[in-house]
């Protein structure tokens, strides 16, 4: 795992470019809360791991990049960048910004803050 909070977010991010469920769990605190902007909150580690695995089985191409990171003690704001292609479609690149609350070494908040329908449009073309 990563010595400190920025490294362990920036590793983290670089696990979705792997499309695999498994590799987020490290990273993940057990009670972890996850909640994206128009979506309900997911609750708990195995909880967040099947929703993203639903989401690598949907989209033939993921490429996730963090563009800026600020870290104050254990909370971590990101700009990100989600590149997502549906199958035949090409990557669309969707702004995010992702909080982070860090507690025991791994991420136990993640709210994600993108514009669903704005997303969607792009995604879908």
């Amino acid at each position: 795992m990563a010595p400190d909070n920025d490294a362990l977010v920036r590793e983290f991010v670089e696990a979705f470019n792997t499309r695999d469920a498994d590799r987020l769990v490290p990273y993940l605190h057990p009670d972890v809360v996850f909640h994206a902007y128009g979506d309900e909150e997911v609750r708990g580690r195995d909880a967040v791991v099947q929703v993203w695995r639903g989401v690598f089985e949907m989209f033939a191409e993921i490429q996730f990049e963090t563009v800026h990171q600020a870290v104050d003690r254990d909370v971590v704001i990101a700009e990100q960048v989600h590149g997502l292609g549906l199958p035949g479609r090409p990557v669309a690149p969707v702004m995010n910004m992702a909080i982070y609350e860090i507690r025991d070494g791994r991420i136990a908040a993640w709210r994600d803050y993108t514009n669903p329908q704005y997303a969607s449009k792009l995604v879908s073309g």
